[in-house]
């Protein structure tokens, strides 16, 4: 095969797998996916003991800037927040450790002082690998406002950002 044919090919197969990359259905309340999330940096990590699961908390820019700086309190409007959650597993290699396993969702906390439901959050989640939208009808946004109600002191975020090294 010639380097040219290669080259070719491989142009062909990129560009036949961006324009089949999925698109996602918004939330229920009319919130977007936040396409690229997958490449936000970390904000902190999180292990549930009591369900069994691993969260890895991302952050798009606004949000990162923020927790870098100790500003999460009130978080500035346009900060998003990402967690992504998998079902633990022993890590084969490692028995004492624990692994992600089975992604369950990914959910997101949208800042935004003019939020319709008087929190300064929007929330929105996506089930599973199809990332297809949690939909509890009109009650949707109160299941997650209900479950960070304790911690409404602290802007409604449970995450303590990681110290990172500057």
């Amino acid at each position: 095969m010639s380097l040219k044919t290669l080259l070719l090919s491989t142009y062909l197969v990129s560009a036949s797998a961006l324009a089949a990359s999925p698109t996602h259905a918004p939330s229920p309340q009319g919130i977007a996916y936040p396409e690229g999330w997958q490449h936000w940096a970390t904000v902190s990590v999180s292990h549930r003991h009591d369900n069994h699961t691993l969260r890895v908390i991302l952050g798009n820019d606004i949000a990162v800037k923020a927790a870098r700086s100790g500003q999460t309190n009130p978080w500035p409007d346009g900060a998003i927040l990402g967690k992504v959650v998998w079902k633990e597993m022993a890590e084969a290699n490692w028995p004492t450790a624990i692994a992600p396993k089975s992604l369950v969702h990914a959910e997101f906390m949208f800042k935004d002082s003019q939020s319709p439901n008087g929190t300064g959050w929007r929330w929105a989640r996506w089930l599973g690998t199809e990332q297809k939208p949690f939909d509890k009808g009109e009650g949707t946004e109160q299941v997650c406002i209900g479950c960070h109600t304790p911690v409404k002191k602290r802007d409604w975020v449970f995450t303590t950002p990681a110290p990172f090294p500057l």
